[in-house]
């Protein structure tokens, strides 16, 4: 099985393909050069995107990985009970893109906000720069986690694609991505991202109709996978805690400065209805694909040793490679590879504003001029210097991609989902308690993550969360009728 995910990429046709669509990105990047004048420009795509973008791009940003590995991973393992997760995230990113996105949108604009740092200190006029300092300490925590799992992925992928080494595959996915990101910013990323959730959603609905044709027909698939274990079938098998964690996944995206970025992208708020309707879709259709492809995968491939390093989250690459064409193979396989890396490098977009314009800009040389060539200038040199670290990072880690995206996903959603959903709806809200809420997410997400997930069974997101937006309230409380009081 291993030999032939190797020898499949050895037809030159399709490592013609493969190669075409790794190289594709940089054509984008140089492109998008063109139009990225500014910083704006290089983080939020000027506020110009349209809403077909807008909507693609937080779909693909915010899966990848996560869904094309982990996912199909998961359901290869668990059955059923990984539609949960999909779920979850899908029904909390819709009322996002129709909700929060228009008013973060609104508001950014007014405050000429560029990321999600700019938003919380100007919403707040917080001349202390608490929270800008306390948000670029939360994702430099947890971005770390979440790009070392994406590099890891892409690299997974690529050395099994091609039978290459991990560090050599590492290194050609950081420099894929940096390339094209330090040309054309935002911009290439986006539209990149755009490209790659249509292959991702070719590859994840044609793969699994292929695969249930050659098992013979939905009816035996059904049966062969209930002769397997009746668990597999019973969306309940994991228990109420698992099932409430995979649920609660969703509670994570309104934290996301990589997902929220986009909607403060996209040129006119209104149109981000018609985001939430391509987004959806696209989120339903993909997390089943996933779904059935690791459902499938379990009777095609039922032993996990005949996979790529016994991963179970290699199912993707060998089904793709028994039941796809040269060509097809290729594509797919060359646009997963690029999908994956497509969080990546939103994630490093993030560092890169996170460190060139909230940490160095606003605070550390706030009291000088920079011009926006200078600005422009080093945002590009962050990108380099994060890109290499992230892969210094995903050659260290060793968990898997789903389990440790999880953690990022589930830090970064519990430090600024409460305080980026109270500042935007609910005017009672205070600088002391977002600050309060955003320091209770980050260390109930590690200590419960550290001591409490394997005894109680439960995501740490869903205590981080709750208890997060539970201290923004009650501080916001206090402090306002403190300041009341004076």
């Amino acid at each position: 099985m291993v030999e032939n995910v190797y020898d499949k990429l050895s037809n030159p046709l399709a490592l013609t393909v493969f190669l075409l669509t790794l190289l594709f990105p940089i054509g984008v990047g140089l492109l998008a050069l063109m139009r990225t004048r500014n910083q704006s420009d290089f983080f939020i795509g000027g506020r110009s995107m349209n809403a077909f973008v807008v909507g693609l791009s937080a779909v693909s940003s915010g899966r990848s990985s996560w869904l094309v590995l982990g996912m199909s991973g998961m359901a290869y393992m668990s059955g059923v009970s990984a539609i949960w997760a999909i779920a979850g995230y899908t029904l909390v990113e819709a009322w996002q893109f129709i909700y929060l996105g228009r008013r973060l949108r609104n508001e950014t604009q007014k405050m000429d906000a560029i990321t999600l740092l700019d938003y919380f200190e100007a919403r707040y006029n917080d001349k202390s720069r608490q929270l800008r300092i306390a948000g670029v300490v939360i994702i430099g925590i947890f971005i770390t986690a979440y790009v070392a799992a994406q590099f890891n992925a892409g690299a997974k992928s690529l050395s099994t694609a091609l039978d290459i080494s991990l560090p050599l595959s590492l290194g050609i996915s950081g420099l894929l991505i940096m390339v094209y990101m330090v040309l054309g910013g935002y911009v290439a990323v986006a539209y990149n991202d755009v490209v790659r959730a249509i292959i991702m959603l070719v590859g994840l609905v044609v793969l699994p109709v292929i695969g249930i044709v050659q098992v013979g027909g939905l009816g035996i698939l059904n049966e062969m996978l209930h002769q397997l274990s009746p668990a597999y079938l019973d969306p309940f098998s994991l228990g109420a805690g698992v099932i409430i964690g995979f649920l609660g996944i969703g509670l994570g995206s309104p934290g996301q400065p990589h997902i929220v970025v986009r909607y403060m992208s996209i040129k006119d708020p209104t149109k981000l209805k018609y985001s939430a309707i391509f987004g959806t879709f696209w989120n339903v259709v993909l997390g089943i694909g996933a779904l059935c492809i690791g459902l499938v995968g379990r009777i095609l491939v039922p032993d996990v040793n005949a996979m790529p390093g016994s991963d179970p989250e290699m199912v993707y690459l060998v089904m793709s490679s028994n039941y796809f064409g040269p060509v097809l193979y290729g594509l797919l396989v060359g646009g997963v590879f690029a999908a994956i890396l497509s969080t990546a490098d939103s994630q490093l977009l993030v560092v890169a504003s996170t460190f060139a314009r909230d940490l160095y800009e606003k605070v550390l040389a706030r009291k000088r001029h920079i011009d926006e060539k200078e600005k422009l200038r080093l945002s590009r040199i962050v990108v380099i210097l994060a890109g290499a670290l992230a892969l210094f990072l995903a050659y260290m880690a060793q968990d898997l991609v789903f389990w440790l995206v999880l953690f990022a996903w589930g830090g970064l959603g519990a430090s600024f989902g409460p305080a980026l959903i109270l500042s935007l709806f609910w005017k009672g809200t205070t600088r002391q308690g977002i600050f309060a809420g955003m320091i209770t997410g980050t260390l109930t997400t590690i200590a419960w993550w550290l001591w409490l997930k394997e005894p109680t069974g439960i995501y740490e997101l869903i205590p981080a969360f709750a208890l997060a937006m539970l201290v923004t309230v009650v501080v916001s409380l206090v402090t306002k009728r403190t300041q009341d009081d004076n």
